[in-house]
């Protein structure tokens, strides 16, 4: 029987559900970052910032080994065939999210890709350094929102279990738009009051980006850059907290 309150069936434990980016330049500093959270986080995002440090791949290993999950931010952007073999690699590994690019026939390869295994793909839409200006500066005739929703619509019609999307861009309207209850939603540019903006023009705290319907958010320099790496992290486990509670006393 499906759970209808949880119709994607989120980690009961909000803790499971806040992503860290290990943004840092070697290994080892991944690796203690790693350690300084255990108990607090277990989720780890690898990205470009190590995607070609030495020692990645017995990285990935370790987390995976550590019962730790793994979310590849590859943003794959290839032809078809390249696109499926990758993200098959991806779920040979044991990796349990996987990020590429929102064109139609990339995320169609993907999802082939899968190959019946658990790993779960996330198409990008806009990123969250892109506004209206930087897109038209890029040749887009579509705003940053209507290049959303033709994104979500790609994504959702070929099955694609998520996407990436700010807090800014409210996750529950897209769902709502695009009649998909069941699409994952992973939020980046998160910020609290006190934290640089940085790269990121549409951000959002955690508690707001909770209360509009984003099922994973995922924190790298406010946390990184952090002296106090778990408090931190418990704090912005605790404002997604706070964002839970919000959700469910405006009935959403």
């Amino acid at each position: 029987m499906s759970d209808t309150s949880n119709p994607r069936r989120l980690p009961s434990e909000m803790g499971e559900r806040l992503i860290v980016a290990l943004d840092v330049p070697t290994i080892p500093e991944a690796e203690r970052l790693v350690a300084k959270l255990d108990g607090v986080v277990s989720f780890f995002k690898i990205g470009l910032w190590l995607a070609f440090a030495e020692g990645v791949d017995g990285l990935i290993k370790r987390l995976i080994q550590a019962n730790k999950r793994v979310f590849l931010d590859a943003k794959m952007y290839d032809i078809g065939k390249t696109v499926e073999e990758g993200v098959a690699r991806a779920a040979d590994r044991g990796v349990s999210f996987v990020t590429v690019h929102g064109d139609a026939r990339i995320v169609e390869s993907a999802m082939k890709g899968k190959r019946g295994s658990g790993l779960k793909i996330f198409a990008v839409t806009v990123l969250t350094s892109l506004d209206d200006a930087a897109l038209t500066s890029m040749g887009y005739a579509l705003s940053a929102e209507e290049l959303i929703r033709l994104r979500v619509a790609d994504t959702v019609r070929h099955g694609c279990d998520g996407i990436i999307a700010s807090a800014h861009d409210n996750p529950d309207s897209i769902r709502q738009r695009a009649n998909a209850e069941r699409l994952l939603i992973a939020t980046p540019g998160i910020r609290g009051p006190n934290d640089a903006i940085d790269d990121h023009r549409r951000s959002a705290d955690a508690a707001t980006a909770i209360a509009n319907g984003a099922d994973y958010l995922v924190v790298g320099r406010p946390i990184v850059g952090h002296p106090d790496h778990a408090g931190r992290a418990r704090s912005i486990v605790a404002q997604m907290q706070e964002g839970a509670l919000r959700r469910g006393s405006s009935g959403a």
